[in-house]
């Protein structure tokens, strides 16, 4: 942690991040929130399905091969995730190419 995030903490002001890659495929209506350096090559070695009846959709959680959580990916984004995320994703199917 650099100083100035130091400095932020300790004021109790929150921290942002402004470098989360997020890809999103319209065609298939899912998003993938990467949890890792944007440059980071990290693989899943686990993955946790989570279908929680009251939200309508399928969350899955996925975790290195520390235990760590890597990245979620959300099925039916579109109804999920704010529209600005979505709009701003980095855009797997072939209409945002």
């Amino acid at each position: 942690m650099d100083k100035d995030s130091a400095h932020q903490r300790q004021q109790g002001r929150p921290l942002t991040v402004t470098d989360v890659r997020v890809t999103y495929d319209k065609t298939v209506n899912a998003a993938y929130v990467y949890l890792t350096e944007p440059q980071a090559r990290v693989t899943s070695a686990r993955m946790y399905p989570c279908d929680p009846v009251d939200v309508d959709g399928m969350i899955n959680l996925d975790f290195d091969e520390r235990g760590r959580l890597i990245g979620i990916e959300v099925l039916a984004a579109s109804s999920k995730l704010p529209e600005y995320l979505l709009q701003s994703a980095e855009r797997l199917d072939t209409e945002g190419a």
